[in-house]
This record gives C-alpha cells, sequence and structure tokens, in this order.
C-alpha cells in the first residue's frame, strides 16, 4: 500500500521587525504519513526570515494567516533531499511497526529456571 501523507503546523513564533508586530519567524510541524493501520511522524522546525520567504510572498497579518499559507512556506523549504529524508524517517517507522524488531534469547544459552527450591528446616 503507498503511503499518503498530511501536514499539520503544530506551533509558530513571532516577533516585532520594523514595527510590523507579530510577523512569523519560527514554524513548527508534523509531517504524518500512513501506510493501512501503520502511522509514522516526523517533527520539523523552519525558520524564517524576510530573506527566507518564497519568491512572491507577500506579508500576511498574523490574524489572518491560515495553516494553509504557513505550510506552503514551509513546504517551499523542505524540499528535494530533505524532504526525501523526512520521508525515510517515517517509512522506517513504518516498517518497524510492520515488522517491529524483538529481544531474542540467545540460542547458545542454557534456558534458566527461574523457580526457587524451598527447603523447610525441621
Amino acid at each position: 500500500m503507498a503511503i499518503t501523507y498530511t501536514w499539520k503546523v503544530t506551533g509558530l513564533k513571532t516577533t516585532t521587525i520594523n514595527n510590523t508586530s507579530d510577523v512569523v519567524v519560527q514554524t513548527y510541524w508534523e509531517k504524518i504519513g500512513k501506510d493501512g493501520e501503520f502511522e509514522g511522524v516526523f517533527n520539523g522546525a523552519t525558520p524564517f526570515s524576510a530573506s527566507s520567504m518564497p519568491a512572491g510572498t507577500t506579508f500576511i497579518p498574523f490574524s489572518e494567516l491560515t495553516e494553509e499559507d504557513v505550510l506552503t512556506w514551509i513546504k517551499a523549504v523542505v524540499v528535494d533531499s530533505y524532504e526525501e529524508h523526512v520521508n525515510s524517517i517515517i517509512q522506517k517507522q513504518i516498517d518497524e511497526k510492520k515488522n517491529p524488531v524483538v529481544e531474542a534469547s540467545l540460542p547458545w544459552a542454557p534456558v534458566s529456571n527461574t523457580t526457587s527450591n524451598t527447603v523447610a528446616n525441621t
């Protein structure tokens, strides 16, 4: 089954720049991958400055921001090899849930007997 991905903004930090308040300078986000009943999550943080905003971005007052606006900014930064890295972490989490790694006994070690024999004093 193919992994389906969803993104979610989980937090923002703002500051005042040149008398403009509530300018977003830090985002926190999750990318969630689902493969049937199995899920993996990558938590990320992406900082922003006026020079790092995607080309053509115009200022949006904080009170008018939508999650989609912020996700557009994040996705413009999280591309190419970094997104491949994010997806590989999610894939690894899903694979580990599908086929969990479990502790195994050493096949050459004797089986320990955990029952103790008690002797009554007479």
